[in-house]
């Protein structure tokens, strides 16, 4: 664990790998409940053959922890810094759900600095209904309920067929999972990054994003459906979409070899691309 100082706060960032060896470099950019701990079981298989950095945004994890609302232009700003930190030129972003809305912002205004970009699981603009979903959860955290909050969130980011053939993952998870959700200041936390995720909208600026790009879309995402990436595939013109069958808005979870042998094949194809 390492800490970067950005603008008084304290931001928990990992590197695992040599920045300077020449292999690809991967970030990783959180979805709204995630840290950087969330991806430790995946570290080995990401890091093969390729460098790895892991960072909680604001209000994520180990990071500092913010006392106001906020869009998420801070989170683009900050990765933006941290990369400028560590002196990293380019690299990949592979971002899911919110990380992933935070990856198309960032494409968008830093292009530069990008290599190639995964996206999963995410949506080219907050809809009123994605805002109605992000409203009840903040609604229910006012309550201070872990049971109230876990039920009202959890189970929408799986596929019906994982929750019931996983349950037992499912319920030690809920075992973890309610003692955090009753924390006053996970739920602040909570309600911050729902409230700066309403004002996501890159519709007028796909064109703008150049970067090759990989689509990752889920058959059984109730959160960010299937439509959403088909209209990001349809603006964003050097992309490719694969959607995920039997999967819901979790798909790092549900579907690991997929989602990473998806991630690693799009970013280290190059050897192939040169043969072919």
């Amino acid at each position: 664990m390492s800490i970067f100082n950005y603008k008084n706060y304290q931001i928990n960032y990992t590197v695992d790998g040599d920045l300077n060896s020449g292999k690809e470099i991967i970030i990783i950019l959180n979805g709204i409940m995630m840290s950087s701990l969330s991806w430790e079981i995946f570290k080995g298989t990401f890091t093969k053959d390729n460098v790895l950095i892991k960072y909680d945004m604001f209000d994520q994890g180990l990071s500092s922890r913010l006392d106001h609302d906020y869009t998420q232009e801070i989170q683009v700003e900050l990765l933006k810094d941290l990369l400028d930190y560590l002196k990293v030129e380019k690299v990949n972003l592979v971002g899911i759900s919110y990380g992933a809305s935070i990856a198309l912002q960032f494409s968008v205004k830093y292009p530069a600095y990008i290599n190639k970009m995964v996206v999963a699981n995410v949506v080219a603009k907050t809809s009123p209904w994605l805002k109605a979903i992000g409203d009840g959860w903040n609604e229910v955290a006012k309550s201070r309920n872990g049971l109230a909050y876990y039920n009202i969130s959890i189970p929408y980011i799986y596929s019906p067929q994982f929750y019931t053939r996983e349950i037992k993952w499912m319920e030690d998870r809920k075992k973890i999972l309610i003692p955090l959700f009753s924390s006053e200041e996970f739920l602040n936390q909570m309600v911050r990054l729902t409230k700066s995720a309403e004002t996501h909208d890159v519709v007028n600026d796909l064109d703008k994003i150049t970067c090759e790009t990989l689509i990752i879309s889920s058959s059984e995402d109730f959160l960010t459906p299937v439509f959403e990436q088909v209209y990001l595939h349809s603006k964003i013109k050097n992309s490719s979409l694969v959607v995920i069958p039997k999967c819901g808005h979790a798909s790092m979870y549900e579907k690991p070899v997929i989602f990473t042998t998806l991630v690693l094949g799009f970013i280290n194809n190059d050897q192939i691309e040169k043969v072919v």
